[in-house]
């Protein structure tokens, strides 16, 4: 099979399965609110997704590692989340949303770092990876504008699991790649400690990211009096910039992959700045612009260093597992917070773990 096909099998296949996870992901918060009105729930309920994500991408990226069949982790992972997200839609209770919520974490996790080292493997010029995987952020738009267009907390579960079997039909054209490696013992904590700084810094500005993911829609809602909609037009900016700079990294910017990593950081304490000022919803829209900047830095940075240094799938699905963590704790924070205090201390706290994200993250080497 010639390599530009398998290459726009692959960019379909991530194309479909970050449409399905993201059409739900960004409005599971108003979701969540729809069957319970604790804001201590909602942040349970979101961060159940991320918590089960945590293990299963661990456990399945170290895996995929030492059977080298990618393809077989990739497939049952669609497989699994069309049943999962379609299963969404019977959830009218807070328990059954909840445990909907951990299934799709589990059935995710499979497929995460198995569908980034398939396709870093795929691709003959290492170099234009990027391009591959920019097609992660133009799902995300997608899923999102999707969400918007259908305008039904309901319907939208039934469309991602639409999109996950799209995608598991690709997965059927494409060659059964076999890179099997040698995992060394303890391969986890050595790759975790020789990039301690990169995943740590990480975890602190997800955090952060993650608070504020969770109350921007509510705040929009409630706030602001928006629809869907305008939900849908604030973190579409955020998706267009992160498709189009992840499509051109790897031939127009050529910073090393540290340094994107530590930009990627940095700007997203401009973000969460400016998010905290916001008078109107659209005010968002620039901000949510800059973090489609800030993510394509440090996504394509991170893992791009990880897969050239390390076990593909294993050092992936760490990166993988603390975006989860952190995306356990964020909802969680966020939920005390807004609780506590008021939505915008949420934004104050976002601002203030960054920049010690971003201070740790000045202390990565290449």
């Amino acid at each position: 099979m010639q390599h530009v096909t398998i290459t726009n099998l692959v960019r379909g296949a991530a194309f479909f399965q970050h449409a399905g996870v993201s059409i739900v992901f960004v409005f599971m918060p108003i979701i969540a609110k729809e069957v319970t009105e604790s804001l201590f729930e909602i942040g349970i309920i979101v961060a159940s997704f991320s918590f089960a994500q945590i293990l299963s991408e661990i456990y399945f990226g170290k895996k995929s590692d030492k059977k080298g069949v990618r393809l077989v982790f990739i497939r049952i992972g669609f497989i699994g989340c069309a049943i999962v997200f379609a299963l969404h839609y019977f959830a009218d209770q807070s328990l059954l949303l909840l445990l909907a919520r951990i299934g799709a974490g589990i059935t995710t996790g499979i497929m995460v770092p198995s569908m980034l080292a398939y396709s870093y493997e795929a691709h003959p010029d290492k170099k234009k990876v990027a391009s591959l995987i920019s097609f992660h952020a133009l799902g995300w738009l997608a899923g999102i504008i999707g969400a918007g267009i259908v305008n039904d907390h309901q319907l939208i579960f039934l469309v991602s699991s639409g999109f996950f079997l799209a995608g598991l039909a690709l997965t059927t054209k494409l060659p059964n790649i076999v890179t099997k490696v040698e995992i060394p013992t303890g391969v986890i904590r050595i790759v975790f400690f020789k990039n301690k700084f990169l995943f740590l810094s990480l975890l602190l500005r997800h955090i952060g990211a993650s608070a504020v993911w969770t109350i921007l829609p509510i705040l929009l809602k409630e706030v602001f009096e928006v629809e869907l909609y305008h939900i849908a037009i604030v973190f579409t900016a955020n998706n267009v910039v992160a498709f189009i700079l992840m499509f051109i990294m790897s031939s127009r910017i050529n910073f090393k992959n540290t340094t994107k990593f530590k930009i990627g950081i940095g700007l997203t304490i401009v973000v969460f700045i400016g998010l905290s000022l916001i008078s109107e919803w659209w005010m968002a829209i620039p901000f949510m612009t800059l973090v489609g900047g800030t993510w394509a830095f440090l996504f394509i940075g991170g893992t791009m260093h990880l897969m050239q240094n390390h076990p593909r799938s294993t050092s992936t699905g760490i990166f993988s597992s603390t975006l989860s963590i952190s995306s356990v704790v964020g909802p969680l924070i966020a939920g005390t917070v807004a609780f506590s205090f008021n939505y915008l201390s949420v934004m104050y706290f976002a601002i203030a773990i960054t920049i010690c994200a971003f201070v740790i993250s000045l202390k990565i080497k290449e």
